[in-house]
């Protein structure tokens, strides 16, 4: 269940309103929600597979400077040459489609198909950062792309909250 404030507040990050939210998976310094966890089938019982989902505009801006840098062809250089690498990012896909199963149990709903894909490209490809970050935040020490893409960024929540929505009172400092 996801309180009514982080629901603003990720309405207000999107642009939209959220569909699918199961949980706030992982909240920014600043204490919004910045990666959410979604349903693997959206309430009309459409398929759903991005289980973690990035929300935070800031972090989203940063990692595509990121992204724009380049960086996911040496990854996926290094991905092709090492099988350490290959084996730890195999993992993270396996983790990530494991997550997603059990989410579709808890809410009584069919799985995603067999081969569905996980996300950002895993288990062969390095193909979105935010998705691959988003698994890092959600699950810390899950994804090695995604841990070593968000050890790379500017600390994006230094200044300030992303949104403030209007309905939201104001968070404690101590966040």
């Amino acid at each position: 269940m996801i309180h009514a404030t982080d629901e603003a507040a990720v309405a207000a990050q999107l642009g939209r309103t959220p569909r699918g939210i199961r949980r706030v998976a992982y909240r920014c310094p600043c204490g919004r929600p910045a990666v959410i966890e979604t349903a693997p089938r959206l309430p009309d019982g459409t398929p759903f597979p991005t289980l973690f989902y990035l929300t935070c505009p800031k972090a989203a801006s940063a990692i595509g400077t990121l992204e724009g840098s380049g960086v996911m062809r040496e990854m996926q250089a290094r991905l092709a040459d090492d099988p350490e690498l290959a084996a730890a990012y195999r993992a993270a896909h396996e983790d990530y489609l494991r997550r997603r199963d059990a989410a579709a149990a808890e809410d009584g709903v069919e799985p995603l198909p067999p081969g569905t894909q996980s996300a950002g490209g895993m288990p062969e490809r390095v193909k979105c950062l935010h998705a691959l970050i988003a698994h890092e935040l959600a699950v810390p020490g899950s994804n090695p792309f995604g841990r070593e893409a968000l050890d790379a960024l500017p600390e994006w929540w230094r200044s300030g909250p992303c949104v403030r929505p209007e309905a939201e009172p104001e968070l404690e400092e101590e966040r």
